[in-house]
């Protein structure tokens, strides 16, 4: 027993919660990407890839080189992040806003979770030449889509995280005799920012489809735009430009979220 004792007060045991904090290795997304990549540059070589589905991501490379030093990337970029910016914010603002009142008021909730539910299923894109007419063909029509289009998500996500919020920690401040505004402050909006975040991922992610379609319609510059010009040409190295700027479009808006959600959340660590 004597000999026993000094191995296994030395003994370590093994922390085993941690699937439970997952962390992220940028490296491993970084090489998927590149894996795919060198798949297709090597079947559209080797011709098992016909180069009428699928161009040589070299060639695509080359055209999005050719697009920046021509100076149009950033004539399409520039109008498609504007109207982004400008359309996302207004629709998750006041998404964010009503899904709080709706988690926090009865009669507010009572009045405009059916109006909610009943707008939510309609495709946005299809409600576009609606816009249209109210807003003109302008840019007014396109914030509105790109608005409408983030709402409806956002104030679902929003009131559904106030919701999850534990109420044993609502109590605890009352017992604590915090104010209304205290436990709301304090308690309710940090307990939901968690589920409000997870929601502007896919709000975001819709407005950057509903940009797509809104600028294929009236718009001489945008990414829609190009996509739409380089489809109607068959020029599969254009559009696959397109396709790619999206996408990095998307990782960027993904990235920024989680950004805040690291500076906001600090707290969950």
């Amino acid at each position: 027993m004597s000999d026993t004792a000094p191995s296994l007060k030395s003994r370590k045991v093994a922390f085993r919660g941690g699937g439970f904090a997952p962390r992220m290795h940028r490296w491993v997304g970084v090489m998927v990407f590149a894996a795919l990549i060198l798949i297709a540059e090597w079947g559209t070589r080797a011709g098992w890839i016909s180069a009428l589905t699928l161009p040589k991501p070299s060639d695509v490379l080359a055209t999005f080189i050719g697009l920046y030093e021509s100076g149009q990337l950033f004539k399409h970029l520039g109008p498609s992040l504007s109207r982004l910016i400008v359309g996302a914010a207004i629709g998750t603002s006041l998404g964010i806003s009503v899904g709080v009142l709706i988690g926090l008021f009865s009669y507010i909730r009572s009045g405009l979770v059916p109006l909610v539910a009943a707008i939510f299923p309609i495709p946005k894109i299809a409600l576009l030449p609606l816009f249209v007419i109210w807003f003109g063909i302008g840019e007014g029509s396109k914030y509105a889509l790109i608005a409408f289009g983030t709402f409806t998500p956002t104030v679902v996500a929003t009131y559904g995280a106030v919701d999850n919020v534990d109420r044993s920690l609502i109590r605890m401040g009352q017992s604590f005799g915090l104010s209304w505004w205290s436990i709301v402050r304090k308690i309710v909006l940090p307990g939901a920012m968690p589920g409000i975040l997870s929601g502007l991922r896919i709000s975001l992610a819709i407005a950057i489809i509903l940009l797509v379609a809104a600028e294929m319609l009236g718009a001489e510059y945008g990414i829609g735009a190009y996509i739409l010009e380089a489809g109607s040409l068959y020029d599969l190295e254009r559009l696959f430009v397109g396709v790619a700027i999206l996408s990095i479009l998307g990782v960027a808006v993904s990235a920024l979220i989680g950004a805040v959600e690291r500076r906001v959340l600090d707290w969950r660590t």
